[in-house]
Formats: C-alpha cells, sequence, structure tokens
C-alpha cells in the first residue's frame, strides 16, 4: 500500500511539472508573437472591399458564341447528297420528287393554311465524289429526314430552295437539325446572303448565323422508274435556321420569346396578336402579323407592343425599357449601309429571353442587299423613292418613334461610322474573291449558268461594283436626314359639293416650313391635270366634284432647302410597273368614288 502511495505521489508530481512547464511555454510564444498587419502585408484596406452586386437580366449584353465560328472556312465547299423516297400520308411525306417540287407556298390570297408537301429522304455528306466515311449519314440506308421546298415567292422559280428536317434519331449535323438550303436565283453571285453573315460576325451587337456553301446531289428514286443516279443540283447557301436548336447553339434563351415577322410594323393588331388562352386567339391569324417561333406566352409581346403605341409615354422611357440600344442601331445600321431595305416590316427576328423585358434584332435574309447599281443597270427590285436611309424605316410606329430624338439619331449615326471602319470596300473585295475561289466553277457551269440572271459579263461587272455600294448606301442615309420623312395619303372624300384630300405630315427633323405640291391628273404620268396646288404647312385640300372618270393623284413634299420626299403610297400598273408617290380612284356614274388598293 505504501508503494503504490508513493508511486501516485510520483505521477501527480510529474503531471504538475508539465503543466507548469507547458503554462510557461505558452507564455514564451506569446510575449514573443509579432503583431501582423494585414492590411500592410497585402497592401489592400479591407474596410474598402466590395463585392459585385448581381446584374439585372435586362442589363445582361446581346453576345454570340464565337466559338461556332472557329473552323469556318470562306473558302470551303461541302458535298450533300440526297436521296428521295416516298413516306406516309399520316405525315405528308408521300409525294414524289416531281411533286414536291411543284408545291408553292405562296398564294394571291388570304389563305394561310398552305401546306407543302414532303418527301423522305436520306441525307449524307461527302465529297465529289459521293457519300464518304466518316461523314453523316454514311452507309444509311433506311430515311433519316424529310425533304420540302422553302420560301414563299422562291417556291415559285425554276430552281427552288429546300428545308430537310432529320429526324430526332438522325442526330444532327453541325449541331442542326433543320437543314436549310437556299438558292438565291435573283442574286447573280449567289454570296450576298453569306456575305452579310460573315460580316456580322465581327460587328458587336449582333448574333449572326452559321452559313456554307453547299453543292448539292439528288438521286430521285421516286420517279419511274427508280433512279440509281446522282443528278447535280449545282451552288446553294446553307443559312442556320433561328428555332431552339439556334438559341442552344449560340448560348441564348431556349425558353425566349422568339418571332418571324410577316407583315409588322410594330403596331398593336389586337384582332390578330392575343393571347394563348384568350378565346379568340387564331393561330393562323397571328402569324399574318408574327410567325411563333418560341415562347407561347404572348403577354410580354402585347405588354411591349401597348406601350409602344401608347403616345402618352415617353419614347425615352419605353426604349430603354424594352430595348437594347447597342443591338438596335447596330441591327439598323448595318441594314443601312449593305442597303438590305426590305427589312422594315418582315425579314428579322424578334428574341427576349423569357425572363427578361428586352427584346432583340436578329438578323435574316440578306440577299437583296449591296444590289442598287445592278437593280438600276438590268432591272430588278422596284426600289420606291423613300427607301432610302432612315426614311425606308419612318413607317414603322416603333422607328418613328425612336429616330424623331435627336439623341438616339446620333446612336445611330455612331454606329454606322463604326461598322464603315470596318466594312471597307477592300475588306468586302477581299471577302468575295475567296468565296469566288469555290463558287465561280458551279455558278458558271450547268446547272447554275442555265439560270444566270445575267451574261457572263454582267457577272464580272456586278462582282466589280458591288464593294461600291456601301459608300452609295452611306450617301443616301446623309441625305435622307436632309430631306422630309415619307407619309401616307388618305382617301378622297365627297363633303358637300367638294371633293376633299387629306394626307399625313411630312416631318422634317429641323422643323422647316414645308410646302406640299398637290397634283391630280387623269394617268400616272401626271401630264393630263385636272388640278394642281402647292399648299405651305396644311395638310388638306378641297376641289369641287369631278366627272366620272378614273384619276390618280400625288403629293411631294419639299423643305425650305429644297429637299424632297414622297409619299409611301404607291401604283402600281398592269405590266406591273410602281409609279411612287400616288394613288389612284375612280369616280362613278353616280358621283360615288372608289378606290384602287395597290396592285389592283
Amino acid at each position: 500500500m505504501k508503494k503504490i502511495g508513493r508511486f501516485l505521489l510520483f505521477v501527480i508530481g510529474i503531471l504538475i511539472a508539465l503543466l507548469i512547464s507547458t503554462r510557461s511555454l505558452q507564455n514564451s510564444i506569446e510575449e514573443t508573437e509579432p503583431d501582423l498587419n494585414i492590411e500592410e502585408i497585402l497592401d489592400i484596406p479591407i474596410e474598402d472591399t466590395k463585392i459585385t452586386e448581381p446584374a439585372s437580366i435586362n442589363d445582361t449584353p446581346f453576345v454570340d458564341n464565337m466559338d461556332l465560328y472557329q473552323n469556318d472556312d470562306p473558302a470551303s465547299m461541302v458535298y450533300m447528297y440526297v436521296t428521295v423516297r416516298e413516306g406516309n400520308s399520316s405525315d405528308n411525306t408521300d409525294h414524289t420528287w416531281q411533286e414536291v417540287n411543284d408545291f408553292t407556298k405562296f398564294f394571291f390570297t388570304d389563305n394561310q393554311n398552305n401546306t407543302v408537301g414532303k418527301a423522305e429522304v436520306i441525307f449524307q455528306i461527302g465529297d465529289e465524289n459521293g457519300p464518304t466515311p466518316g461523314n453523316f449519314g454514311y452507309r444509311e440506308i433506311i430515311p433519316n429526314g424529310t425533304i420540302q421546298v422553302r420560301g414563299n415567292t422562291a417556291s415559285l422559280v425554276a430552281q427552288k430552295s429546300y428545308k430537310i428536317e432529320l429526324f430526332d434519331s438522325a442526330g444532327e449535323w453541325r449541331g442542326q437539325s433543320t437543314i436549310t438550303l437556299n438558292k438565291h436565283v435573283d442574286d447573280i453571285t449567289r454570296t450576298r446572303n453569306k456575305l452579310c453573315f460573315d460580316l456580322l460576325k465581327d460587328i458587336d451587337g449582333m448574333v449572326s448565323l452559321q452559313t456554307q456553301f453547299v453543292h448539292l446531289f439528288v438521286k430521285d428514286e421516286t420517279s419511274d422508274p427508280a433512279s440509281n443516279t446522282f443528278v447535280d443540283y449545282g451552288l446553294f447557301t446553307q443559312i442556320e435556321q433561328p428555332n431552339r436548336t439556334f438559341l442552344r447553339n449560340h448560348m441564348l434563351d431556349q425558353d425566349a420569346q422568339l418571332y418571324k415577322p410577316t407583315m409588322f410594323e410594330f403596331y398593336r393588331y389586337p384582332d390578330q396578336i392575343r393571347k394563348a388562352d384568350d378565346p379568340l386567339f387564331n393561330r393562323a391569324a397571328f402569324e399574318t402579323v408574327l410567325e411563333i417561333k418560341g415562347n407561347q406566352d404572348h403577354s410580354k409581346l402585347i405588354q411591349m407592343l401597348d406601350d409602344v403605341n401608347n403616345w402618352s409615354i415617353p419614347i425615352e422611357t419605353i426604349f430603354e425599357t424594352y430595348f437594347d440600344a447597342d443591338n438596335y442601331f447596330t441591327w439598323m445600321a448595318f441594314n443601312i449601309i449593305m442597303g438590305n431595305v426590305d427589312t422594315d416590316a418582315q425579314n428579322f427576328y424578334l428574341y427576349s429571353p423569357q425572363n427578361s423585358q428586352k427584346w432583340y434584332f436578329l438578323a435574316w435574309d440578306y440577299d437583296g442587299s449591296l444590289a442598287r447599281q445592278e437593280n438600276v443597270l438590268f432591272g430588278g427590285y422596284n426600289y420606291h423613292l423613300y427607301q432610302k436611309g432612315i426614311a425606308n424605316y419612318w413607317g414603322v410606329v416603333l422607328h418613328q418613334r425612336v429616330l424623331s430624338i435627336p439623341q438616339y439619331r446620333a446612336q445611330l449615326d455612331a454606329r454606322i461610322q463604326e461598322i464603315l471602319a470596318f466594312i471597307t470596300p477592300e475588306h468586302i473585295q477581299e471577302q468575295m474573291n475567296l468565296y469566288r475561289s469555290v463558287t465561280d466553277k458551279l455558278v458558271l457551269s450547268m446547272p447554275d449558268l442555265l439560270y444566270l440572271p445575267g451574261t457572263l459579263e454582267d457577272y464580272e461587272l456586278i462582282y466589280r461594283i458591288i464593294p461600291d455600294e456601301i459608300q452609295i448606301n452611306y450617301q443616301y442615309y446623309l441625305d435622307s436626314l436632309e430631306a422630309p420623312m415619307p407619309f401616307y395619303l388618305g382617301e378622297p372624300q365627297i363633303i358637300g359639293d367638294k371633293v376633299h384630300f387629306y394626307w399625313d405630315e411630312a416631318y422634317d427633323f429641323d422643323a422647316q416650313d414645308i410646302t406640299y405640291q398637290f397634283t391630280l391628273s387623269k394617268n400616272w404620268g401626271m401630264s393630263n391635270i385636272v388640278f394642281q396646288k402647292d399648299i405651305v404647312n396644311f395638310l388638306e385640300v378641297d376641289i369641287p366634284l369631278l366627272e366620272p372618270g378614273e384619276y390618280f393623284w400625288k403629293v411631294t413634299a419639299v423643305n425650305e432647302d429644297g429637299k424632297m420626299q414622297y409619299a409611301f403610297d404607291y401604283f402600281r400598273d398592269a405590266e406591273g410597273g410602281y409609279h411612287d408617290g400616288m394613288k389612284y380612284f375612280y369616280v362613278r356614274s353616280d358621283g360615288l368614288i372608289t378606290s384602287i388598293v395597290p396592285g389592283n
């Protein structure tokens, strides 16, 4: 027992010694520990450290996914092979190749439910000798997609454009399941559309589309007897189709609202544009204004249009709320410089991320660009007299309200100058020379040579003059700033013993007095004049009752500087010629007036 007691005392002594030693060591460390100053060491004042506030979705920059274009080669050609077979009636693919090519989407009626026939296809990629191992569709023996003609007026011409839709089971070609092949029959170069989208890739504020020159071959197994040979269909341009897949590839919102204008001037269109749950909603009627390509919730679109057409709300408030200045002015500036005039009410897309208030313009269809000189020399598109610079957009309520504000015109001008510094005539010439290294061989041989809209001399001339187009379009833009804006003519009315004529104001950016030159004639050439008068700053005139017969009337606006502008209205004669700035009406034997719409 004593031994145990002595052992316990020994252990306790050791523990006490260790405790004293540990405490002493701790005190020593505390005494020698340096006084560290983190601010001095890092040279960063801690109290000034900031954390970025979360960004608003409405302030998100509109940028493209540039990785899509890393392997682009403008001087490359893709060889596509399409074997056509009849499908079945349940999905409208039970058509021969001849029947597919005979379908047209364009009718001179109000019918919007035209159905275009399709056929099934085996879609393959190869080289000039045929489908090749390792490429899409090689060794396929059953259809992997469908084909149909595409376009409205384009479906009426001899050389068609096509849309191939791959089955889900087939996968995607270059991340795309819809393959759009454009022939561009009215473009003698067949390269303008690709040129514009290639240029857009390097311009901030816009999202471009992937494009590719294609040499198409078709084997028709629906003929009698079935063909076992691929037929050369010549040069096409494959254009990426704006859809959900496009949104995914460009890192945009796949659940966004996406619309393609049919005839859209940013008015409210209350009878056509309705919410999907409205009992009166009719998709066919809706799509006479805007084709629905994305989210089916139209409430955001309706709210934006309500505000755009509410003149009690300042346009500055509306513009800052719903539109992105970089995107809007870049889209308009690029179209003005390229002379792509058919973009006032169509040939673009409207995109809005699902949870954002902002709307963005997406580019579409540039095959009519850079063509003013060509159309003057050889005929073609009938440019209206007002289709110059910003006057071209004045008939659209949104653009009219925006462009009436000096600060917005200044932003547009700044963007035009930036783009002109990049898109020079030399740059355009260099790009088109690259294209010609692969396209000339196809364009200048069968079958494309047969349908070339001009001679070989014309072909060379147009390639020489295209680079100068941007300066011509820029001058038209400058001219449009100095002239009054275009306007609409009203409908003549009989009031008492007078015929009353009226028209809208021709807006002048410098608020100059406007003289309206009114002319009434018995022919569209205005050589058989019935009444003529200059009217300063008034928008109407009354004349005595007229004898029965047909009449043409026009009003031309002239400002104090002598700059002239014409009305939006036009008369189209029996040969299809356009006569701008005038209207046509008929006085019946009972004295009543019948107005005639353009084209009738």
